[in-house]
């Protein structure tokens, strides 16, 4: 059952997908061993990788998070040091401790295991954990999917394995489900469901009210609403945290072998050398994206995709490389609108969810499974929903905002170099959250009313997505990743 809540994870760095999904996974799986009375029989554990998780893993610490998650860490608060070294650590014990209950030996090299030839039909992101006893004897094996943002999916021990560049049959099955039903449901107590985007403005008509409004109203109708509250204004408090530390960063340049230099602090220096907003107490009014709030802008999602990049905690928003967008304009917002407030940090992000929770239900947010434009281009998205939301767009405008930026980020791959968030990652990230304050503008500038719906971008982007080269889709075997290595 969903909860737009669950869109902004706090997690670590460098992928979503990548590293906050396979942790939560192999937690998942471990924790399952200890229900059913299995875990003190274990003697080794074998992780495998498929897909895009063994394509570019090693570059976004695929396997670090998965031990890690073996070890009973989840993203949100596992020592982002010790994720970093863990390698090292395992193979100077030679042991791990499953669920930090039972301690097994353990041979990094020989138990974590990236199959480059070979993928999940289900999913891209698909991995396989199995477990032995003392003879050897297989006592459990599981398939877990991380289908983007975060989130997870079981499969079945017999889902389909195809070739890595093989097309992936139209319906696979996770536990028990078609991947076409991804589950993305609300609740019963939901007073307000729908599944499209003409559904949701239908219900905003009839009932007068705003998106943020419905989305508030199903929220509140499983959680308190000083709960609902208090969690999305701890979201922005964590994205702020984030931009501020990037920006404050003392680390010079970004790990993983490209020597990438952080960008964000020398930036934030210049421009605070006139005015820094982190500690001004006015605000005023925002103009129509004066050059120097672009600037800011810039600054603000480039801070926050260079903490992801060095492994740093950040919030999924709705993935982790594209984790700088809805942070970046939420910052500009909060310092350059006259009338921000906690209540409109809260219709933002409750805007931002309905539409991602659209975007997640009706195409994807997998980066591997869509390429980038489900990443950023679906930040962009809900970005510029929460953004003509706060500032006081009807729901068709909210809606048109949506839109222009999702269709402005259709086709865009995901082509890491190296297999790493950061480049092209942190600097598209800028543009995006750009592009998003201006589609708001156009969308303010109209009365709603617009040729190309929401519900036909999502449908376009998800067909675009099946229908783009796997070279393009987070395997580092196309486009930026191999010709900036070539040059």
């Amino acid at each position: 059952m969903f909860s737009i809540l669950d869109m902004f994870k706090v997690g670590v760095g460098p992928s979503s997908s990548h590293t906050v999904g396979p942790m939560v996974a192999a937690s998942n799986f471990v924790t399952s061993l200890d229900e059913r009375g299995l875990l003190d029989r274990v003697s080794r554990v074998k992780s495998t990788l498929y897909g895009s998780l063994s394509m570019t893993g090693l570059g976004h610490g695929t396997d670090r998070a998965t031990v890690a998650g073996l070890e009973g860490n989840n993203p949100a608060t596992v020592n982002t040091d010790y994720l970093s070294n863990i390698k090292q650590e395992c193979e100077n014990r030679g042991t791990l401790s499953l669920g930090g209950k039972h301690t097994i030996q353990f041979d990094y090299g020989r138990d974590v295991i990236f199959d480059q030839w070979k993928m999940l039909a289900a999913h891209p992101n698909g991995m396989r954990f199995e477990v032995f006893d003392d003879n050897d004897e297989e006592i459990d094996e599981q398939v877990w999917y991380s289908v983007g943002g975060g989130f997870v999916r079981q499969g079945h021990s017999e889902d389909l394995m195809i070739g890595i560049h093989e097309k992936a049959p139209e319906v696979s099955t996770f536990a028990g489900e078609t991947k076409t039903d991804d589950g993305d449901d609300f609740p019963p107590e939901a007073p307000y469901p729908f599944s499209s985007g003409s559904e949701l403005l239908e219900i905003c008509e009839r009932e007068g009210k705003s998106i943020y409004e419905i989305a508030w109203a199903n929220e509140t109708a499983i959680r308190s609403p000083q709960e609902v509250r208090e969690r999305l204004l701890e979201t922005w408090r964590r994205m702020d945290e984030c931009v501020k530390n990037g920006c404050t960063s003392t680390q010079t340049t970004l790990p993983g072998g490209l020597e990438v230099p952080r960008r964000a602090p020398k930036i934030y220096r210049e421009l605070s050398g006139n005015s820094d907003i982190f500690s001004r107490d006015t605000r005023r009014p925002a103009s129509i994206l004066e050059s120097s709030e672009c600037t800011w802008v810039d600054l603000f999602a480039l801070a926050v995709n260079e903490e992801n990049a060095g492994g740093g905690r950040i919030v999924t928003a709705p993935t982790n490389g594209s984790a700088g967008v809805i942070p970046a304009v939420l910052e500009y917002y909060w310092h350059f609108a006259g009338s921000a407030d906690e209540d409109g940090i809260v219709r933002f992000l409750l805007a931002a969810g309905a539409v991602g929770y659209l975007i997640k239900r009706n195409a994807s947010i997998s980066g591997a499974e869509v390429g980038c434009q489900g990443e950023v281009g679906s930040a962009a998205s809900m970005a510029a929903a929460g953004l003509c939301e706060v500032m006081q767009g009807s729901p068709r405008q909210v809606e048109n905002a949506a839109e222009v930026a999702m269709e402005h980020h259709l086709g865009l791959t995901c082509d890491p170099v190296a297999g790493l968030v950061q480049i092209p990652c942190i600097e598209r990230n800028a543009m995006a959250a750009n592009t998003a304050v201006n589609a708001v503008r156009m969308a303010l500038l109209g009365n709603g009313q617009h040729m190309v719906s929401l519900d036909q971008v999502i449908k376009t982007m998800k067909e675009t997505g099946a229908d783009m080269m796997s070279k393009y889709k987070e395997t580092s075997e196309g486009g930026l990743a191999v010709n900036v290595v070539e040059c």
